[in-house]
């Protein structure tokens, strides 16, 4: 008998979700708060903590300033989001 693993599976969400999630990790990887992010980005704050509490769209112009501020491709703002699965196995 063996023990439960842990697996990552990726997790179906919308790009808008992606993009929130992604973000936040992103951001919390660099310490920034979201107002530390808008000022690098040159938005607003209150329309970071929108696009990551999924209140509000991004265009793509804003999505590129966004990936700028972070050092990262745009894609990566879009990367699959993956959690925490138990498996047995």
């Amino acid at each position: 008998m063996s023990s439960p693993r842990r697996q990552l599976k990726e997790i179906d969400v919308s790009a808008r979700e992606q993009l929130a999630l992604n973000l936040i990790r992103l951001r919390a990887a660099k310490g920034w708060s979201q107002e530390a992010l808008a000022l690098e980005s040159g938005l607003h704050r209150t329309f970071v903590g929108h696009l990551e509490r999924l209140h509000r769209n991004a265009s793509i112009d804003n999505v590129e300033r966004l990936a700028r501020a972070l050092g990262v491709p745009i894609r990566d703002l879009f990367a699959p989001i993956f959690g925490d699965r138990s498996t047995d196995g």
